[in-house]
């Protein structure tokens, strides 16, 4: 037998046909779902990757001062870097970080002559650095103002557990030339993204 319920018992339903606490719980889930989804982001952020700002030329034409960059920390974790690649490492002796691109890795023998540079005696492509090289000798100039080896640094075969690494503006970057090879303990990822400002934003291509 049906028995009606006294007024003001059993589940309020609102005019729109929704329960009050159904509601209020779809809210709820939506509030963890979202605060799950920053703490994700933030862990991804300070653990995988890590922002850069440019600072300085010497990495131009490819990138300027106050660009921001995103920084793939767990890359070398998997693997070593790459001739090519656009790294950030520590330099102690500077007391920061500086951008720089690999151009030879451990067991390679790298010269710097003029704008030649050769990797186990073969000249490498540098088609970033193209358009500014020829700039250079349509004025009777050279790119490049320091060769490599040097006095300061006479041995062209790159050590193990280090690379060698140029800035991308070789009359105006304190790079391998002058500083050593850079111990792959020292590098803090790869340079992947360009993400400021944003009509700069690009994939880096290495």
């Amino acid at each position: 037998m049906q028995q009606d319920l006294p007024q003001g018992q059993g589940e309020t339903i609102e005019s729109n046909g929704q329960n009050p606490k159904k509601q209020k719980n779809e809210i709820l889930e939506w509030v963890k779902a979202i605060a799950i989804a920053l703490v994700l982001v933030f862990l991804i952020r300070w653990l995988l990757f890590k922002p850069f700002i440019v600072d300085g030329p010497s990495m131009q034409p490819n990138f300027h001062t106050g660009e921001r960059v995103i920084v793939n920390e767990i890359l070398y974790d998997i693997r070593s870097p790459q001739r090519g690649e656009v790294i950030v490492f520590h330099v102690p002796s500077e007391g920061r970080d500086f951008i720089k691109r690999v151009i030879a890795v451990a067991g390679d023998t790298v010269k710097v002559e003029g704008d030649v540079v050769t990797v186990n005696g073969e000249p490498i492509e540098e088609p970033y650095l193209k358009e500014a090289i020829d700039q250079a000798h349509a004025n009777n100039a050279l790119y490049n103002n320091k060769d490599f080896p040097n006095e300061e640094f006479p041995d062209g075969t790159v050590p193990e557990g280090h690379v060698f690494a140029m800035g991308d503006n070789r009359s105006d970057s304190t790079d391998s030339r002058m500083i050593g090879y850079v111990p792959l303990e020292d590098i803090v990822g790869r340079a992947d993204l360009i993400f400021w400002p944003i009509q700069d934003i690009t994939i880096i291509n290495h």
